[in-house]
């Protein structure tokens, strides 16, 4: 369990490591808060994959800092109604693959699958501490998602 701050996270943390507040959704908040995800890499990869990267690592980054301030404020190592780790995780999955609406919904089933599975090293990121902890094990699941998303895609 991490260490309570009794300092507040701020409301730009909040809104930001809450997903715009989809990780206050009653059930399903990882799901949920994978959504704006999905309109950040949409927005962001017709622009090419230079913006797309950019974006993505801006999100990781500003995630990874959000997400320390919450879960410390909060005392918890990784709470639930944080999802920034959703939205970076779910852009991974879309990096490099050209938008349409079946790649938003394969991207988005693949990588909940992976997230919800966290084949190795996933869970063992897991364990990392902060931010980086709750951040970490998602990005590694966007990876999976963005592998097998390209493999299917060049099969077909």
């Amino acid at each position: 369990m991490a260490q309570r701050d009794s300092s507040s996270p701020g409301l730009l943390c909040l809104v930001i490591a809450t997903g715009f507040g989809t990780g206050y959704a009653p059930i399903a908040s990882g799901t949920f808060g994978s959504l704006p995800g999905l309109l950040f890499i949409a927005l962001l990869n017709p622009l090419g994959w230079i913006p797309a990267v950019a974006g993505t690592v801006v999100v990781t980054l500003v995630g990874i800092w959000a997400a320390e301030r919450a879960s410390r404020a909060w005392g918890q190592e990784d709470p639930g109604r944080v999802v920034a780790d959703e939205i970076a995780g779910q852009m991974v999955t879309l990096l490099f693959v050209p938008i349409t609406p079946w790649t938003l919904i394969a991207g988005f089933l693949l990588f909940r699958l992976f997230d919800i599975v966290k084949p190795p090293p996933a869970r063992q990121f897991e364990k990392l501490h902060g931010g980086v902890g709750i951040m970490a094990d998602d990005l590694m699941a966007g990876v999976y998602a963005n592998l097998v998303l390209q493999l299917a895609l060049y099969l077909m």
